[in-house]
């Protein structure tokens, strides 16, 4: 597999990402959410600096020179010393080759040794048993659920 790091975002690397951007069909049909993702520079632009706050750590998950996916600690809470892990990849191009493991744990090495975070949460889409399946194998512990996402914790 090519070399897998993270940097962190900007906008130019944000707009690259989007460019190539592809909803998935086989998570969010059934959820009522689905459409065709359309590239929109305006809509990019604005999610990018929404992206921009002290609360997140936000990393472009990069293979070789080119954005592939997105990593992000959210909700980052400085005296509980707790967050949020976020992802997702690109596209189907980029899936099921093993980017989201080492991502993640990147990113989860990232908050418990840089920021000092004894607690990390995570959700997964009910149907994303990919997604599932990776938050177990980098350590994840399953908590909770409800109709629409599985929740879990990694502590340290």
């Amino acid at each position: 597999m090519d070399r897998i790091s993270l940097e962190p975002i900007t906008r130019e690397l944000c707009h690259r990402f989007y460019k190539g951007f592809e909803n998935d069909p086989a998570i969010y049909m059934d959820m009522g959410t689905f459409k065709t993702y359309i590239y929109d520079v305006e809509k990019v632009d604005k999610y990018f600096e929404s992206q921009i706050s002290k609360d997140r750590v936000v990393f472009m998950i990069m293979r070789i020179e080119e954005p592939i996916g997105e990593v992000k600690l959210k909700y980052i809470d400085n005296i509980k010393k707790e967050c949020s892990l976020g992802i997702h990849l690109q596209n189907d191009v980029v899936k099921g080759l093993g980017i989201g493991t080492i991502a993640e744990r990147m990113v989860l090495d990232y908050a418990f040794k840089e920021l000092g975070m004894k607690k990390v949460y995570a959700d997964a889409v009910q149907k994303n048993k990919r997604s599932q399946h990776v938050l177990e194998k980098v350590g994840f512990q399953f908590v909770n659920e409800d109709d629409m996402f599985k929740y879990y914790v990694i502590e340290r």
